[in-house]
């Protein structure tokens, strides 16, 4: 998988013969949802559908944080994408944002938010003409690597402190560290 993209990189064979979804040139809301559809079917990337008309919730595998679920939502103007990243920092809250909004600069087509909550989502919008499988696999890329890729980071800003606390009590009771292993260099 590359860095903005879903399906990785491709021979020079598979570029000269379309896939299904690429040939489908949607033009309005039902086109625009089986372009999505059989893109998620032919990456095999799990999907379900979703509570609203014309969503998607769709499940990214990731490597920091295990999986990134994204709803995507087509509408009758616009294809609208939203993923969880972190839950509201407990502490930290300007640098943990300041980092978010420099990330901002250089991600295409998304930018991170927050809700009334303070959890950290990144989102964005797009026409629907310009929907096809090309965009599906770039977008989706750019999520995970907005959600996956700083996970780690944003957890050493936003949650140190309690990450040390987890540490202590579970080396004083003889258990477990494995899920907080990549952060051992912070908590010893």
């Amino acid at each position: 998988m590359t860095e903005n993209s879903v399906r990785g990189t491709q021979d020079s064979d598979s570029e000269k013969t379309p896939s299904r979804s690429a040939a489908i040139a949607p033009s309005g809301s039902a086109a625009v949802q089986e372009c999505v559809r059989a893109f998620l079917d032919e990456t095999g990337i799990e999907w379900e559908l979703g509570g609203r008309p014309g969503e998607f919730v769709v499940t990214l595998p990731g490597e920091k944080k295990l999986k990134t679920v994204c709803s995507v939502v087509v509408g009758e103007q616009s294809l609208s994408i939203c993923a969880f990243v972190v839950r509201n920092p407990d502490e930290n809250h300007a640098a943990v944002y300041a980092y978010l909004l420099r990330r901002n600069l250089r991600m295409p087509g998304l930018a991170y938010g927050i809700d009334k909550s303070g959890d950290v989502f990144v989102t964005g919008r797009v026409p629907l003409a310009a929907v096809d499988a090309a965009y599906l696999d770039r977008i989706f890329g750019v999520v995970l690597n907005a959600a996956d890729g700083p996970f780690n980071e944003l957890l050493a800003l936003g949650f140190l402190e309690s990450m040390k606390k987890e540490w202590a009590w579970r080396i004083s009771r003889g258990e477990s560290t494995r899920n907080l292993e990549a952060f051992r260099h912070l908590l010893e």
